[in-house]
């Protein structure tokens, strides 16, 4: 696999998203994977909002489908379920923002597959994949690493459930998250505060299957697990989380 950062002028609130891929993608090859930071695509779109006018906490209660109480919040976060991602902040940032807080995408799946169109029509290719990127954090880790908040123009997930292991026992339930791990990869090549590479080209990468549809909502939806099926439930539902915005 061959990760090249993109390195653009600062994205500004009334850029156009396209017209920054024609002025810094010159070339794509078939069979590769564009990496996207969500940043990018919501400053294009105008999902951001004035930090002076705007308060941060009654914000991400808003933009969030579910939240837990500010009280229980630590390091002036506010943990919240969105997308079916468990995030800080319902995904608002303040950095590199401009006096902003940038939300997500209004739309992160529909971005992601109008970026991918774009890229075949433009460069009349078959084999093509996006990713919308953004951070997160991991529970009793240190760091933020990568992850994807839509994808577009391949398979996310490698299934390995039934198949046997070197020892010949079969795999009962895992499978591997080729979507994020490949957010993950081009989050930290892109990196997280002042490179200016909001995208990364991702190249060699025959473990990909690439498709040329936009994915259905079944395909979507085989990346999500319910909480009561999840191997965190416990822990996810000891705790009263409060109903944001985005789900009333």
């Amino acid at each position: 696999m061959k990760i090249n950062p993109i390195k653009t002028s600062i994205v500004r609130p009334g850029d156009k998203l396209f017209d920054i891929f024609d002025q810094f993608i010159s070339t794509l090859t078939e069979g590769s994977i564009l990496a996207v930071t969500s940043k990018i695509v919501s400053i294009c779109e105008g999902s951001v909002l004035s930090r002076q006018h705007n308060e941060k906490d009654l914000l991400t209660a808003r933009e969030a489908d579910y939240y837990l109480p500010t009280k229980n919040a630590g390091f002036g976060t506010t943990l919240t379920i969105k997308n079916n991602i468990l995030i800080p902040n319902a995904g608002i940032d303040e950095s590199n923002g401009g006096g902003n807080y940038i939300l997500w995408p209004k739309n992160p799946q529909k971005s992601a597959n109008q970026i991918r169109r774009y890229l075949v029509k433009r460069f009349r290719l078959e084999r093509v994949g996006v990713i919308i990127t953004d951070s997160k954090t991991t529970p009793l880790r240190w760091g933020t690493t990568g992850i994807a908040l839509a994808y577009s123009g391949f398979c996310p997930l490698n299934n390995y459930i039934g198949k046997p292991d070197l020892d010949g026992r079969e795999m009962m339930a895992t499978k591997a998250s080729l979507v994020d791990g490949l957010a993950a990869a081009a989050v930290l090549v892109m990196g997280e505060g002042s490179e200016q590479t909001p995208m990364a080209m991702m190249e060699n990468l025959p473990f990909v299957k690439f498709v040329s549809a936009d994915p259905n909502k079944k395909e979507l939806e085989s990346l999500n697990i319910e909480a009561k099926d999840d191997l965190y439930g416990e822990l996810l539902n000891s705790v009263s989380w409060q109903t944001g915005g985005k789900k009333r």
